[in-house]
């Protein structure tokens, strides 16, 4: 995606994740980075690969790698949770699934824990964060009532600017919910184009009752999709802490690739990118992160879908 960073600041910000005064990247150069996860036929992480095992290509152009790093770097981690009414039988089990997700991740993740009905809440005082489980477990057991309509599509749009204001590089959105609307201001595709204009990966589980008539699973892989994340619908919600552990493996299970595009024309239009990996040896391999970006003269900000290239 596009991100504007001088490479120094990229190191520091990856590299000395508790400098965090210099954890923002800067807005005046012109890097596209890219958050890469490469699996192979078994959907197992692939680590190890060397830097020019990756090949991008911009609007049909190869580009060359300026900063490559595979790194455990802690995130950002927003948590937005569907409060309407249909969460009431599942609340339990979910906050007991992001506890064990909040211990298993990296220990300087910051977590931003959001509900929503017809509106979006910080679960936490001033919509601060915070990196203890406890509290994050204390805070949602104490606000996660269930009540009220969903206006899913306008909390997502408040959800990934919230979690833009947080202080790591690597930005993520988990969403609890049934893709569900019914009282929203946005449509789902203007609320996407916020999303698409941020650089949030998101992950969703869908927690669908069968018998809802305004269920839309589809919608929340189609976010998943768009962004380089997952996207879970599990049979029932017993089974919600696995899924849990499977995106705090898959956060901390990236490559890192940024370049700078030997055509840097500003035109607002969308350009296409693809990463593909060419390591001796090894076949079947997918790669999954976003695929495009768009660039305007007044605000370079990321767009485009994910897919899987071989």
């Amino acid at each position: 995606m596009r991100i504007l960073v001088p490479i120094a600041t990229l190191i520091v910000a990856l590299l000395v994740p508790r400098i965090t005064a210099q954890s923002h990247f800067s807005v005046r150069s012109d890097l596209v980075v890219l958050n890469v996860a490469v699996t192979d036929s078994r959907g197992g992480f692939v680590s190890g690969l060397p830097q020019d095992a990756f090949k991008i290509v911009d609007e049909g152009q190869p580009q060359k790698v300026e900063f490559f790093a595979e790194q455990d770097a802690p995130a950002t981690i927003g948590l937005l949770i569907d409060a309407s009414g249909s969460m009431l039988e599942n609340r339990d089990r979910v906050i007991a699934g992001i506890t064990e997700f909040a211990k298993a991740s990296h220990p300087d993740d910051e977590f931003l824990p959001l509900v929503f009905n017809e509106q979006v809440t910080s679960v936490l005082s001033q919509g601060r964060f915070t990196s203890d489980p406890n509290e994050l477990r204390d805070a949602l057991t104490a606000s996660l009532d269930a009540r009220g309509r969903t206006a899913f599509h306008d909390a997502l749009a408040a959800a990934v600017e919230k979690v833009g204001r947080g202080r790591y590089e690597r930005k993520v959105l988990i969403v609890l919910s049934d893709g569900g609307d019914n009282a929203s201001t946005l449509s789902l595709d203007q609320a996407f184009d916020k999303v698409l204009a941020s650089n949030v990966v998101i992950y969703s589980i869908a927690l669908v009752d069968p018998l809802a008539l305004d269920k839309n699973p589809k919608a929340l892989r189609r976010l998943a999709d768009g962004t380089g994340g997952l996207a879970f619908e599990p049979a029932n919600v017993t089974v919600v802490s696995r899924v849990f552990q499977s995106i705090a493996h898959d956060i901390r299970s990236r490559y890192t690739v940024a370049y700078a595009p030997r055509d840097s024309a500003t035109d607002g239009r969308l350009r296409r990118v693809r990463v593909v990996i060419e390591a001796p040896g090894k076949t079947g391999l997918k790669v999954r992160t976003r695929t495009g970006y768009i660039t305007d003269s007044t605000a370079k900000v990321s767009t485009g879908r994910a897919g899987v290239a071989r």
